[in-house]
């Protein structure tokens, strides 16, 4: 039977965050301001180690989960990842990470041959001066681009990621179109969110979806897609002559907390179940005080079934003042 939520919504998707550190500073998500060289990572036994994440992965997909999601921070920096992709294959689900590409030329045949089913790249812009000042520590777009043809290389489907800031680069909305229809990959435009309390958002910085759409379609005709299985996060358009598709993600202006199945862990092993969440529910001190199977699986059923997040319907003045978690410590 399947685990629901008090909207009646199903437990399906995990996403797990393996470390909080990043080697890019990204505007929206890490600024180098506050996440500068004083700031404290965690150490490393702070983090879940790989068993702890496979046994509690496993728990989920006992509970209905169907997709597991490898986050972070940059989820290539934890050393030895591939190991971990080994441990959850066998659960047989659908088994994905989502990545900056910085080190995924390197790493992308070895995640193939452990058994990671697909890849998301994020990247917010073709033009290279534009790429280093929105990563803020002037890494090149070409090597992302590597990455990218490293892991269709291996065998990996590959989605690109993009989070459109009005006044920064809506030029990409275009050059990402133009570069990935016809070659299989899909790019998925992201609105701007307000993810955490350090990137500094605004409404205004905002480009709607409608309006993403409308630039695409002048420059290539597309047309709405069915969504391929609830809760399925991107509003999926495909263009006319048949080249491929986009997907946009429309947090702020068409909010899809109606079908979200998503939960998360965050860096140091808490539970949360919304993305613009306040506080979560400790795994870790369970893992370690030497709890069953059965009390996590117990424990994680009655986190779910009491869920009651909304945030983006009810996003307003009054929830920009909650104190959400950082988006480097719950992933994306």
């Amino acid at each position: 039977m399947a685990l629901l939520d008090t909207r009646n919504r199903p437990l399906r998707d995990l996403r797990i965050s393996v470390t909080d550190r990043c080697n890019f500073r990204c505007t929206y998500c890490m600024p180098k301001e506050v996440f500068g060289r004083d700031y404290r990572f965690m150490d490393r036994r702070e983090l879940l180690t790989f068993e702890e994440i496979a046994r509690v992965a496993r728990i989920f997909v006992d509970q209905g989960v169907e997709k597991l999601r490898i986050t972070g921070g940059e989820p290539l920096l934890r050393r030895d990842l591939e190991e971990l992709i080994r441990l959850l294959a066998p659960l047989g689900v659908d088994l994905t990470l989502t990545t900056n590409g910085a080190l995924l030329a390197q790493k992308a045949a070895a995640l193939a041959e452990a058994g990671l089913t697909r890849i998301t790249v994020s990247l917010d812009a073709l033009d290279d001066d534009v790429f280093r000042a929105m990563n803020d520590v002037d890494f090149p777009v070409e090597r992302v681009l590597e990455g990218v043809e490293a892991a269709r290389a291996a065998g990996l489907p590959v989605k690109v990621n993009a989070v459109v800031k009005r006044g920064v680069n809506e030029d990409a909305i275009v050059d990402l179109a133009r570069h990935f229809r016809g070659t299989g990959v899909v790019v998925r435009y992201i609105e701007f969110m307000d993810v955490g309390a350090t990137n500094g958002w605004r409404l205004d910085d905002v480009v709607p979806a409608a309006e993403i759409v409308r630039i695409v379609n002048e420059a290539f005709p597309i047309e709405p897609a069915e969504a391929q299985y609830r809760g399925e996060v991107a509003r999926r358009w495909r263009y006319a002559d048949g080249s491929g598709e986009i997907g946009v993600i429309s947090s702020v202006t068409q909010p899809f907390c109606g079908d979200c199945t998503r939960s998360r862990i965050s860096a140091e092993g808490k539970l949360y179940t919304c993305l613009f969440a306040v506080k979560g529910t400790d795994l870790r001190a369970m893992l370690r005080s030497g709890a069953t199977d059965g009390e996590l699986r117990e424990t994680i059923g009655g986190v779910w079934r009491a869920r009651d997040d909304r945030y983006s319907e009810i996003r307003s003045e009054r929830t920009s003042a909650l104190p959400r978690i950082e988006m480097s410590y719950i992933g994306g």
